[in-house]
């Protein structure tokens, strides 16, 4: 069983998501430069009275991605549709998307990359010139026919920016790349999700929380909403120091936040294969994780914090994630300066 507190699947914490998301960019923390960007373009785009120019949203999980684009439809007075990549599978389904719009209308894919090829030649039209080119019929009586569309803003989100064409890519006027959070941003984050469930918090466990978040406002609201319940049952009803150390320790995030399903990676990346360098294909067979969940969840903070390191080769565990583990560093073992 899977009980890291990142993840691929988000659906079960939809309802406590929605229920601390900000409405507006008054109230979103972090992401200063691409918050103050989006402000100027929805104003030039209300001015104008004209649709905004699509949006491209990119970085790791859980940085803000769904809530900015929840933002930007509010900020337009707009309404928005949703949907996901993977689940649009036939020109027929995102014809339907597309065709049910209402004029000024903000569509939110997400994980927009896994889309098929032949999805994205239906989409190039709709988003240059508002319309789509259908072929219906078969056995050689089928016919093109042209469907009009409103004018509409499409946000598309992914983890894998890499993995998109160039034609699609570059149809998105507004292209923005979520950074990391920083402690001070993720403990004003952590206070405000204390607020809005009336829970009170400590600035010294909001700051301890912050620092074992990876960085990402998503674990710091998980770790928030456990540590919580241990203060219910476990503690005096307010989140302290103490509380917030057992919790963590109970929950097995250690100071650099990492948690079980990391310290399994580096340990199977150190102890079966001498610290590297391995191929993720290998990595994941014997820690027992999909290829993508490790790469577009597990690897993006151990890089980001210098943990492990990506050649030609594979991957290699630095010095930091041996020093993590407690594990002596083998300078037998293949390193990094080596290749």
């Amino acid at each position: 069983m899977d009980t890291r507190l990142v993840s691929s699947e988000l659906k079960e914490e939809d309802i406590f998501e929605k229920s601390i998301r900000p409405e507006n960019l008054d109230e979103y923390v972090g992401q200063k430069e691409i918050k103050e960007n989006l402000r100027v373009f929805i104003k030039a785009a209300k001015m104008r009275n004209e649709p905004l120019d699509h949006v491209l949203l990119y970085g790791p999980p859980g940085l803000g991605k769904t809530t900015l684009a929840h933002i930007i439809a509010n900020e337009l007075g707009s309404t928005l549709r949703t949907a996901s990549g993977p689940s649009i599978e036939k020109t027929g389904d995102l014809a339907a998307i597309l065709s049910n719009l209402e004029p000024g209308d903000v569509l939110f894919i997400d994980e927009i990359h896994r889309m098929p090829s032949y999805i994205e030649e239906i989409l190039y039209p709709a988003m240059e010139d508002f319309e789509i080119d259908l072929v219906i019929g078969g056995d050689g009586k089928s016919k093109s026919i042209k469907i009009n569309l409103p004018p509409f803003t499409l946000v598309g989100a992914t983890t894998r920016a890499g993995d998109l064409s160039s034609p699609l890519r570059d149809r998105f006027g507004i292209v923005s790349k979520l950074e990391y959070y920083t402690f001070e941003e993720l403990k004003d984050i952590v206070v405000r999700t204390s607020k809005v469930f009336d829970m009170k918090i400590n600035d010294d466990a909001a700051m301890e929380l912050a620092k074992r978040s990876r960085k990402t406002p998503r674990v710091a609201n998980r770790l928030f909403r456990r540590v919580r319940d241990f203060a219910l049952v476990e503690g005096t009803g307010i989140i302290d120091m103490d509380i917030t150390l057992k919790a963590l320790k109970r929950l097995h995030v250690d100071n650099s936040g990492l948690d079980n399903i990391d310290r399994e990676y580096l340990t199977s990346l150190i102890e079966k294969f001498n610290g590297g360098p391995v191929g993720v294909e290998t990595i994941s067979t014997s820690i027992g994780e999909e290829v993508t969940t490790i790469e577009d969840v597990v690897e993006p903070y151990l890089l980001q914090e210098g943990f492990i390191k990506r050649t030609r080769s594979g991957r290699i565990a630095t010095q930091k994630a041996y020093e993590s583990l407690g594990i002596d560093y083998n300078f037998g073992f293949f390193k990094e300066d080596s290749l």
